[in-house]
């Protein structure tokens, strides 16, 4: 073993970021906020040009990278898609 957690939590200045993540996951107010227009609902919650950036390519790696924690990133991204295609999710 090399000594290295498996697991290292969120930085906190990763915060606001895992705030919207959070909210992606959550709360479907804002999450139509966000799909209506992501650049406001970013705004609201005071992420800053990268962590936007990011979030609006939907790049996991880049998320990760700036301290999202991967399961609001994984969350956060299906609550999107099926959102925005709403398929059955019977077999997930």
């Amino acid at each position: 073993m090399n000594g290295q957690p498996h697991y290292r939590f969120p930085p906190a200045s990763a915060y606001r970021l895992n705030r919207c993540l959070f909210a992606l996951k959550s709360d479907d107010g804002f999450r139509a906020r966000f799909l209506k227009d992501a650049r406001a609902a970013m705004g609201e919650l005071g992420l800053d040009a990268e962590d936007a950036a990011a979030l609006v390519r939907g790049d996991r790696d880049a998320l990760l990278a700036r301290g999202a924690h991967p399961y609001l990133v994984f969350m956060a991204d299906l609550r999107l898609r099926m959102e925005r295609e709403p398929v059955s999710f019977e077999f997930f």
